[in-house]
């Protein structure tokens, strides 16, 4: 008995190990195919073997440096739209998050499924809706406008996750500030969100992630070239049939996963711990 538990013990184990490197090629090898073509001398996407015989870093620097290149202002639109984006979130959600656990108040429950059915539904349903709102206010081809949007419709998921990590939380805490006079934005402020700083984490690069992956939103939003976000500037590399910057195109892609890493290495102390509270809890 004690032997065949071991031995499918380890079949188990075997095809955990399969399944992790059958993901690691479907994840790792178009990877691998876009850091060489960013090397690869010329503008083809069609080179005939992985690694290249003369690689440079040409593309690299073209980017940053040839005058005919927006990548740098590019580059900087994603970066403050990505931050604005990452910390406002965490404001606000935290704040719609704290409502919804510890307040009683009429039609919380009914907003709590409202918040599960637009998780639901696309971005891309809103779209005439969002640029008719934009055009009212004047901010269309806007970064402020963009910002706003991003905002806005990430409150519905960002809300029922960190709801679900404030319920955690014993509100004996709370009671027991309560009884030393501190008021709901006092214990807002030094109870809630110092523990809940794993969920927050998780929030914060989810967030930071967004525009820098985003392709739809921008390119209904932005028209002018001086404010297009990276998704969308590196697409006019290869928009048209007289446009074949592939191997920029791909130089530019590559550069947008510093930013990424570089939050991600401030963040991974807490992030393991949000992403499984995220969801394991609430």
């Amino acid at each position: 008995m004690a032997m065949n538990r071991k031995k499918k013990s380890k079949i188990e184990v075997a095809f955990i190990y399969v399944f992790f490197v059958f993901m690691f090629i479907i994840i790792g090898y178009p990877l691998l195919w876009t850091v060489m073509m960013s090397i690869n001398p010329g503008s083809n996407m069609l080179v005939t073997q992985l690694i290249p015989d003369n690689p440079t870093f040409e593309h690299y620097k073209w980017l940053f440096t040839n005058e005919n290149s927006d990548y740098v202002t590019w580059y900087k639109n994603s970066l403050g739209v990505a931050v604005a984006n990452s910390i406002g979130s965490v404001i606000l959600t935290s704040f719609v998050a704290y409502a919804f656990s510890r307040y009683k108040f009429i039609g919380k429950k009914y907003g709590l499924y409202m918040f599960l059915l637009l998780q639901m539904f696309p971005a891309l349903m809103g779209m005439v809706a969002l640029y008719i709102m934009l055009t009212t206010i004047g901010l269309t081809d806007s970064l402020v406008g963009l910002t706003i949007i991003y905002l806005g419709g990430q409150i519905p998921f960002n809300a029922w996750l960190v709801k679900g990590y404030f319920d955690t939380i014993p509100r004996e805490l709370d009671e027991a500030a309560k009884i030393d006079g501190a008021g709901h934005l006092r214990i807002f402020w030094t109870i809630m969100l110092p523990l809940a700083k794993p969920i927050l984490a998780v929030v914060a690069l989810f967030n930071f992630m967004a525009p820098f992956m985003d392709f739809l939103l921008p390119r209904i939003v932005l028209t002018s070239p001086e404010k297009y976000t990276l998704a969308l500037g590196l697409y006019n590399f290869i928009n048209d049939q007289f446009s074949t910057n592939f191997t920029r195109f791909s130089a530019g892609a590559i550069l947008i996963a510093v930013p990424i890493a570089l939050v991600f290495l401030l963040l991974q102390r807490y992030l393991i711990g949000g992403l499984t509270a995220g969801a394991t809890k609430g």
